[in-house]
């Protein structure tokens, strides 16, 4: 078969494609054929070595698939070859197939394709535990999104206005903001040429924000947390922007702030019982058409090097995804 290997850390256009034997599933894995898989951020992280996780050399970017379900372990019960699947697989991912941990594989649901359930679970468990879990966001607060162009960032303002909330958007440009607009946000900012924290104030009435959402950091972090309201909670859910902010703590005091971390990954084994009932949340809302993935290019396993460096440079509207079989 053929996959993307990274054989070094280091710069994404080192990556290759080659052929290697086809992986056997072990006692509880599942064989899948992938039809789909998404490309995150922390993929490129990953093979720049930039990531907390640093799987060991050479590997196979890739960590959300959908496909067919090929072979399967002795003690896989409830899967055979043929079902239609989504998986989570922390590496793998850009490969004609893939192993999967029968525990991190749930049924394709009713209606959904394969790029839909390829872009769906790492985004949406994302936001859903962000917003539900750690930021408790009631309807009717404030919630702000920041990069919400992007996967997770329009995963968070379709799940903010699921929940009630009034979602405003922030991203760089305005072509961005249109598609915050088009999935559901009730107002923007353009951070590229707006001050954040005053428009935020001014769409608040001075009251702030209840809630940010936070994939950016960098620049953008500590204006955000500055247009929080009395009690109002700041999601460290990544650092797209590259660097991590380092934030003065008075601000936190000030207001009764919190500042709340997010590791979706980890809490998904701390809290399976709570990570199945928000995976039921995601295919009720995804059924009623409250939620939809937008997948906005598609890429064959060839240029997936591509793909990968495309959202390093937050070149990306929506979620991209690697067909290796197209």
């Amino acid at each position: 078969m053929k996959a993307l290997m990274c054989e070094a850390y280091g710069p994404i256009d080192t990556l290759v494609v080659k052929d290697v034997p086809s992986p056997l599933p072990g006692p509880r894995q599942l064989l899948i054929e992938v039809r789909a898989a998404a490309v995150n951020f922390p993929d490129a992280l990953m093979v720049q070595g930039l990531y907390q996780v640093k799987p060991p050399l050479p590997f196979t970017p890739g960590a959300e698939i959908s496909g067919i379900v090929k072979a399967v372990g002795s003690e896989v019960k409830h899967y055979q070859p043929g079902d239609r699947v989504i998986a989570l697989t922390s590496t793998g991912g850009f490969a004609e197939e893939c192993l999967a941990d029968m525990a991190r594989v749930m049924p394709l649901a009713a209606g959904m394709d394969f790029e839909t359930g390829a872009a769906l679970v790492l985004t949406y468990g994302t936001s859903l535990h962000g917003l539900k879990d750690c930021g408790h966001l009631q309807a009717g607060e404030t919630l702000v999104v920041l990069g919400a162009a992007g996967g997770v960032g329009i995963s968070a303002i379709e799940i903010g206005k699921a929940m009630g909330a009034r979602v405003i958007a922030a991203a760089s440009t305005d072509d961005k903001l249109e598609l915050c607009k088009k999935v559901g946000a009730d107002d923007t900012v353009n951070y590229s040429i707006e001050n954040l924290k005053d428009r935020i104030n001014e769409l608040t009435a001075g009251k702030g924000a209840d809630v940010v959402y936070d994939p950016v950091g960098g620049p953008y972090t500590e204006p955000a947390l500055r247009a929080l309201a009395w009690h109002g909670r700041l999601l460290v859910i990544g650092f797209a922007a590259g660097d991590i902010p380092k934030i003065p703590l008075n601000l936190a005091l000030l207001k009764e702030r919190s500042i709340i971390g997010v590791y979706w990954g980890d809490s998904t084994r701390h809290d399976p019982v709570g990570h199945l009932a928000n995976l039921h949340q995601l295919h009720e809302w995804f059924a009623a058409g409250t939620i939809h993935p937008v997948v906005s290019e598609r890429f064959p396993l060839a240029e997936a090097k591509d793909a990968i460096a495309k959202i390093a440079n937050r070149q990306v509207k929506g979620k991209i995804v690697v067909l290796p079989n197209s």
